[in-house]
């Protein structure tokens, strides 16, 4: 029988029954159209990985900068994540060199006890929200500690956070959109004092010490540290979470994750429910992009959840299978933009992970996980987990 499209097929992706498992409506999209104008959007949408790396690494056709399609964008909006290569290189070096001047093996093994202290912690009691008490905590540790700041009031961080990442589904929901200007703002004004009293140590230490050598604007750097705080933080917290949901909810994933190749698993947990679902350009030259003319100016939607569930690139990509190799997944995007940190937060989510598979084979999800509504980062609101035996029976 044929299937009948949903009026739009783009709202009904906030639907709570679909907010749970959104690949199958990706699939629907693929199938039927892998590329197509959303009105709504005012956008292309595109959903195989095929068509999405082919924008993500060209930045001479499609823009991360939409200045450079006539858009005037103030300064204060200007970061890492807004600007194109040549202007993007230089911000992008300092933030890499100061990336590489750290000591991450010492500050992982910080984290890795930190996260053994939470889990023994809360090994303690009878459930607890992955979230909020484990996974937000520990990736606003991480980033702190990394960048070499104190780590600022929860209560005050987190619903501006959210507020971000709320504006950026504003093409469906206009009225996120001020909020979410608001809280960057706020945001880049309170990274901003870093550099005005730098820290001795971290990566804010070494960028405020070199960046009087380079061509990067003082807005430019700010903005860009504010993103490094923000990303970090939201992308390691929601993989946290939704890695957990795809662990303790699907049969035989912690035996198999005990056994796998730690990265190669951390990258199949990516690739199969990844943190950032969606990603935009602009078109700057007339192009042609999967049958179609994508004219210059026109946006383009990059739907990375649907591309990593291509079958034309994964086998069985509604499978989760943690030695899956190779794993060409875009869960931290590709070419000049590809996430700064993926590296630091691959390798903190397989500790926590391994942590969880290997000392606490009682794991269990006790409630349905839920979800924000969010479309272009994906995460959840709660997710209650017990790390106790069931008290029905004994283990053998």
């Amino acid at each position: 029988m044929h299937h009948v499209m949903a009026a739009d097929p783009i709202l009904e992706l906030a639907r709570p029954s679909v907010l749970r498992n959104p690949y199958p409506a990706y699939a629907r999209l693929r199938e039927n159209r892998p590329v197509f104008w959303h009105e709504l959007l005012g956008s292309w949408v595109l959903t195989r990985h095929s068509d999405c790396l082919a924008v993500l690494t060209d930045s001479t056709r499609f823009a991360s900068d939409w200045r450079r399609a006539g858009e005037d964008i103030p300064s204060s909006l200007l970061s890492i994540q807004m600007i194109d290569p040549p202007e993007h290189t230089a911000v992008r070096h300092l933030l890499l060199d100061g990336f590489r001047a750290q000591d991450r093996q010492a500050l992982h093994h910080g984290l890795e006890h930190q996260a053994r202290d939470m889990l023994a912690r809360l090994a303690r009691l009878s459930s607890f929200d992955f979230v909020g008490e484990l996974a937000e905590p520990l990736a606003l540790r991480f980033v702190t500690a990394f960048l070499g700041v104190p780590a600022p009031d929860p209560a005050w961080f987190v619903p501006m956070s959210r507020a971000i990442v709320d504006g950026m589904d504003a093409g469906l929901w206009p009225e996120k959109h001020e909020p979410a200007v608001a809280a960057r703002a706020e945001l880049a004004q309170f990274t901003g004092g870093w550099l005005a009293d730098p820290p001795e140590n971290g990566l804010v230490a070494h960028v405020a010490q070199e960046a009087a050598g380079t061509d990067v604007q003082p807005d430019v750097l700010r903005n860009s540290l504010r993103v490094v705080l923000h990303a970090g933080y939201e992308s390691v917290s929601r993989l946290l979470g939704n890695a957990a949901v795809a662990m303790l909810t699907t049969t035989g994933a912690a035996a198999a994750f005990r056994s796998a190749p730690r990265a190669a698993a951390v990258d199949e947990l990516i690739r199969y429910d990844a943190p950032v679902q969606a990603d935009a350009r602009v078109c700057v030259t007339d192009t042609e992009l999967a049958g179609v003319t994508v004219r210059a100016g026109d946006p383009v939607t990059l739907f990375l959840g649907a591309a990593n569930h291509d079958p034309l690139r994964f086998a069985h990509p509604t499978e989760l299978r943690l030695d899956r190799a190779p794993n060409p997944h875009l869960g931290f995007g590709r070419g000049a933009h590809a996430c700064l940190g993926a590296s630091m937060a691959i390798r903190l989510t397989g500790t926590v992970l391994g942590i969880l598979a290997g000392e606490y084979p009682d794991a269990r999800a006790v409630a349905e996980p839920e979800h924000r509504r969010n479309l272009t980062l994906r995460g959840l609101d709660r997710f209650e987990v017990s790390l106790r035996p069931r008290q029905t029976g004994r283990r053998n």
